[in-house]
């Protein structure tokens, strides 16, 4: 580690869980040893030490399959950063300038089995995630490809809150051939009744309120 007073930090957290500081180096090889020999719930790791960056500290661990979490600290803490970070198997991602409770919270989080980003990285992942992901309507339209275009009709007509007798009569078609549709419908799209008919109708769009 190439943090000043970081075992100062976590020898003095106090709290209901003592932290100890069990070792300590430098340089990256000699961290990926150190976890091998004295195995830490946590180990902390520099993005850029010598020999060995976190990175491949993170990734050595990993794939070593130890029972030791990795925390990284870096300076930068670029989204490229952090998805690089995930992708080595680190469990945690802070910032070094974080304040000394937040660290020490970050590293109760990833020893109890949880995960940590910095909220400022994570404010900018969150953006880049969102953008990412399809429009919800795109995403349940395609839900609909499975139907036909009679069973399609009859979607919208249940969603409009018509009865089977009132289908059957806009359609010229019999109430028993409608219950057969609807029936199909619902198995097709893994649904449990009409009212979850109606809600599906709405979000893929294929229904517009007032319409």
């Amino acid at each position: 580690m190439q943090r000043s007073g970081l075992r100062a930090i976590l020898t003095a957290a106090g709290g209901p869980v003592e932290i100890v500081a069990a070792g300590e180096t430098g340089d990256g090889g000699e961290a990926v040893d150190l976890a091998r020999r004295l195995l830490p719930d946590v180990l902390i790791a520099d993005f850029d030490l010598p020999r060995v960056d976190g990175l491949g500290v993170a990734r050595a661990v990993a794939q070593s399959g130890l029972p030791v979490r990795v925390l990284l600290l870096t300076e930068h803490g670029t989204d490229e950063d952090v998805l690089a970070a995930i992708t080595a198997g680190a469990a945690g991602f802070l910032l070094k300038n974080a304040p000394a409770e937040e660290l020490v919270a970050a590293v109760r989080a990833v020893a109890a089995g949880g995960a940590v980003i910095a909220p400022p990285v994570l404010a900018h992942i969150l953006v880049r995630v969102a953008e990412a992901l399809p429009a919800p309507e795109t995403t349940a339209a395609g839900k609909l490809d499975t139907l036909t275009e009679r069973e399609r009709e009859v979607l919208i007509h249940v969603a409009r809150g018509h009865s089977n007798a009132e289908i059957a009569a806009a359609l010229q078609v019999s109430e028993t051939t409608i219950k057969t549709h609807v029936g199909h419908v619902l198995t097709k799209l893994r649904l449990r009744d009409r009212t979850q008919a109606v809600v599906l109708a709405y979000e893929t769009g294929l229904v517009k309120p007032g319409a």
